[in-house]
């Protein structure tokens, strides 16, 4: 037998004999390095690791980096006396699936709220928008194998959706979003069948947010700060960002403890 087959073998043993949930390393999970109680039980999802450390210094107090496990960046405050954890996910539902089912499954998250940019789909939505995925069609999850003929409608959590439409002064764009598995797409007949359904925007997380959210029974939504536009192909420059995005930020605050 040769090395690779060996060293193949001796994986699944240990596959076999260590729970799923326990590491064998120092860190808590496989990907998360935090120490028990030191992730809030309502955590913001930012896909960016730096967007989460920028959330953190702006709106919490006493924030703690308490893990730093592949560069992931997560920190732990206080907003208005409310435990609060950023943590980032990465791109992609894959990525955002590893961390969404850590959180909950093995730090005991209740409330996660996706923070990130989007990219418009119909003509009356403009840069620096919100909006509110009250559902997230994809063509594929990771997700997607444990339903098998059935296609899944992962929606978001009712009481989340209208307290974040409340805390937007009713001004963001509620309705169904598309999730992407990929960012360079040539499926322009896609957009236009996607625009011609009503759908509001494209991002790259949500549907599996929404999915491992319901798998587990606990609060899930996604807040969007419109990126750029699809059909104008107009695109925010990134120094105005930062300050476009603290918006959204303060939504999903706002809905989290409303």
């Amino acid at each position: 037998m040769g090395r690779a087959a060996e060293l193949h073998l001796s994986l699944r043993r240990e596959a076999r004999t260590t729970p799923a949930n326990t590491c064998t390393g120092p860190d808590m999970t496989f990907h998360i390095g935090a120490q028990p109680g030191q992730i809030a039980p309502t955590c913001l999802l930012p896909g960016d690791p730096y967007r989460a450390r920028w959330a953190a210094e702006r709106f919490l107090t006493g924030a703690e980096l308490v893990s730093e496990t592949r560069g992931m960046l997560a920190y732990t405050g206080t907003w208005h006396g409310h435990p609060v954890t950023f943590h980032g996910t990465g791109m992609g539902m894959p990525s955002l699936s590893i961390y969404a089912n850590e959180l909950i499954r093995d730090y005991g998250a209740k409330t996660l709220i996706r923070i990130g940019s989007c990219g418009a789909l119909q003509p009356d939505i403009n840069l620096r928008d919100l909006v509110l995925a009250q559902s997230a069609s994809t063509i594929g999850s990771p997700s997607a194998a444990i339903f098998r003929e059935v296609s899944f409608a992962p929606i978001a959590d009712f009481n989340l959706l209208s307290r974040a439409y409340a805390a937007s002064g009713q001004k963001a764009h509620v309705g169904g979003i598309f999730t992407s598995d990929t960012f360079y797409d040539e499926r322009q007949d896609l957009t236009d069948q996607l625009r011609r359904h009503g759908c509001l925007a494209v991002e790259m997380e949500t549907a599996e947010l929404y999915t491992v959210a319901a798998r587990y029974g606990v609060r899930a939504l996604s807040v969007l700060t419109v990126s750029d536009h699809i059909l104008t192909q107009e695109s925010l420059p990134a120094a105005d960002r930062e300050t476009s995005f603290s918006a959204m930020v303060e939504v999903a605050l706002a809905a989290a403890f409303s």
